[in-house]
């Protein structure tokens, strides 16, 4: 499951100071992203030339009841890509908890409840500590951009694009940025729309926050 693009994003926003992700908000647009980026990669979303996403042919259900939700909501009506990773990305962002959470990943944090949020606890740490390592190597590794597997060249695109502490550190962000610029590049050849979307992703949140985006 955790080879799975919006959950594995989601354990990298996740902060156990916090008992859920370093920034609700954030997080609800980086899974929805990289839901979107799954799709892609296994041929369910395609681009059309006018920018237009669409479900590539009618399929069985993926399996998964993130990415099916995600699927149908493409499928309602012709949209681009910035406005389907803002489509209703704090369902998103509870379904996703919510099935990290069947499938014992996590747990109700046994302190209580937040105000506007749960208290969620990573039932094994080693597997946020894994993720986040091989994040890491990915954005300070010596080898080229392009040899990088593209779901991990994603993620860590998402990580930048959200400013993830755990992946890509606030002193840490000018250093990176040529390296973080290639690995967005990546998403290019599967749709140069998306990349595009990432690329303007931290403005798109500063957008939302100021009430230009729905939840």
């Amino acid at each position: 499951m955790t080879d799975t693009l919006p959950y594995r994003m989601y354990l990298l926003a996740y902060d156990d100071s916090a008992r859920g992700p370093f920034d609700r908000r954030r997080t609800g647009f980086l899974v929805r992203a990289a839901a979107l980026v799954e799709l892609v990669l296994r041929g369910r979303l395609v681009e059309t030339g006018d920018g237009v996403v669409r479900v590539a042919a009618p399929g069985p259900p993926t399996g998964d009841p993130v990415l099916d939700e995600v699927l149908r909501e493409a499928a309602g009506s012709p949209h681009g890509w910035k406005h389907l990773i803002r489509l209703h990305r704090s369902r998103t962002l509870a379904a996703v908890e919510d099935r990290l959470a069947t499938r014992g990943l996590l747990a109700a944090d046994e302190r209580g409840w937040r105000f506007a949020g749960r208290r969620l606890a990573v039932t094994d740490p080693t597997d946020v500590r894994a993720l986040t390592d091989h994040a890491s190597a990915v954005l300070r590794g010596g080898g080229p951009a392009a040899e990088v597997d593209v779901a991990d060249a994603a993620l860590v695109a998402l990580c930048a694009a959200g400013r993830v502490p755990s992946v890509v550190p606030r002193r840490d962000s000018r250093v990176h940025r040529a390296r973080v610029d290639d690995l967005t590049g990546r998403l290019g050849p599967l749709a140069p729309g998306l990349e595009k979307a990432v690329r303007g992703l931290h403005t798109t949140m500063i957008a939302a926050q100021g009430g230009m985006g729905g939840g």
